[in-house]
C-alpha cells in the first residue's frame, strides 16, 4: 500500500511540476521582471521545487539522509537523462551542436560545488554557523560569483520552447503557477513521508530511497524539458536546463540546512552519500570532456562518454541497494 501511495505522489509531482514549468515560461516572457531574474530563479525554481519540498519535508520528519540524498541523487539522475537521450538520439550529435562557451561555466561550477560537498562528507566537517554548515556558506558565495560568467543566450532558447505551447495571460499564468506550486508542495511532502515509510518497511536504506527512488521521481520534469528541447532541435536548451537545474539544486541544499536545526545537515548523514557525490563529479567531468572534444566521425568515440555515464549510474545504484 505504501508503494502505491509513493507512486501516486510521484505521478502528481511530475504532472504538477510540468505545468509549473509551463506557467513559469509564460511569466518569464510577459512579466516586467528582467529575463535574467525570472529565467534564473523562477524557471530554475519551478523545475527544482519538487526537490525542495521533498527535502524540507524529510527534514521535518527528521530524515536527513532522504533530504540530502534527494538533492544529490536528482543531480546524478539529471545527468543520466542527458546521457540516455544523447544515446537514443546519437545520430544528431547533440554535444557537437551546442556552443560550449555557454555551458562549460555551469558544468565546471557543478564540479567545484560538488567537490565542496564531497570534501565535507569525506572529512566530516562539523564546523557550523547559526546551525548551518560552513560549506553551505561557501556554496552560496561560489554561486553568486559563478552567475557572472553565465551567457544570456539560454533565456532566448527557453522562450522559443515556451512559445510553441498553449499561451496564457500573465494573470492566468501567475494563478496557475501558484496553484501548481501548492500541489507540488503537498505531493512532494507526501513523497518524502511515504519514502521514509517505504525505507522502514522494506529494509532499504534511507539514502538509497532518497538518492534513487525519490530523486528519479522529482527529476522527471527535467526529462520532459529535455525531450521538448530535442523535439525543437534546440540542443543548447537541453544541456543548459540540466546543468542549470543541478547548480540550483546544490543551492537548495543550503536552504535545507537552514531548516535543519540540529547542526550542519551533512554531519548527520550516513557514509553512503559520498559515492553519489563522487559519481556526480565523474559524470560532470565526462560532460566537460564531451563539450570540449573535437568532433569526429567515429560513432563509438562519440557515444563513449554517455555509455560510461549510464554504466556508472547503474553500477553505483546496484552497490548502494
Amino acid at each position: 500500500m505504501v508503494f502505491i501511495l509513493f507512486a501516486l505522489s510521484a505521478f502528481v509531482v511530475v504532472l504538477a511540476a510540468i505545468q509549473l514549468n509551463r506557467f513559469g515560461d509564460v511569466i518569464s516572457r510577459k512579466s516586467a521582471l528582467s529575463g535574467a531574474v525570472v529565467g534564473t530563479f523562477l524557471i530554475a525554481g519551478a523545475t527544482s521545487l519538487p526537490e525542495l519540498t521533498t527535502s524540507l519535508t524529510a527534514v521535518y520528519i527528521d530524515n536527513p539522509d532522504i533530504a540530502v540524498g534527494n538533492m544529490l541523487g536528482s543531480n546524478v539522475f539529471n545527468l543520466l537523462i542527458l546521457a540516455v537521450v544523447d544515446m537514443f538520439y546519437r545520430r544528431k550529435r547533440m554535444f557537437n551542436s551546442v556552443d560550449r562557451r555557454q555551458h562549460l561555466p555551469s558544468a565546471i561550477a557543478g564540479i567545484v560545488f560538488t567537490l565542496v560537498i564531497a570534501a565535507s562528507l569525506l572529512f566530516n566537517f562539523n564546523a557550523s554557523l547559526f546551525n548551518i554548515g560552513i560549506e553551505m556558506f561557501v556554496l552560496v558565495a561560489l554561486y553568486i560569483v559563478t552567475m557572472k560568467f553565465f551567457n544570456k543566450g539560454e533565456e532566448e532558447e527557453m522562450d522559443e520552447a515556451a512559445a510553441t505551447g498553449r499561451d496564457y495571460s500573465l494573470r492566468a499564468a501567475s494563478i496557475g503557477f501558484a496553484i501548481c506550486a501548492l500541489v507540488v508542495f503537498g505531493a512532494g511532502s507526501a513523497l518524502s513521508i511515504f519514502g521514509d515509510q517505504l525505507a522502514q518497511q522494506t529494509g532499504m536504506s534511507s539514502s538509497f530511497v532518497g538518492s534513487f527512488l525519490i530523486a528519479a521521481s522529482t527529476s522527471l520534469p527535467e526529462l520532459v524539458t529535455v525531450l521538448v528541447a530535442f523535439k525543437l532541435a534546440n540542443y543548447g536548451m537541453a544541456v543548459g536546463s540540466i546543468l542549470g537545474s543541478n547548480l540550483f539544486n546544490l543551492q537548495l541544499l543550503a536552504v535545507t540546512d537552514v531548516f535543519y536545526q540540529k547542526g550542519a545537515i551533512l554531519s548527520a548523514l550516513t557514509s553512503s552519500h559520498l559515492p553519489i557525490a563522487l559519481l556526480s563529479i565523474v559524470m560532470l567531468v565526462l560532460t566537460v570532456f564531451t563539450l570540449n572534444r573535437k568532433p569526429k566521425e567515429n560513432s563509438l568515440y562519440y557515444a563513449a562518454p554517455s555509455l560510461i555515464i549510464i554504466f556508472l549510474y547503474f553500477v553505483t545504484s546496484y552497490n548502494l541497494f
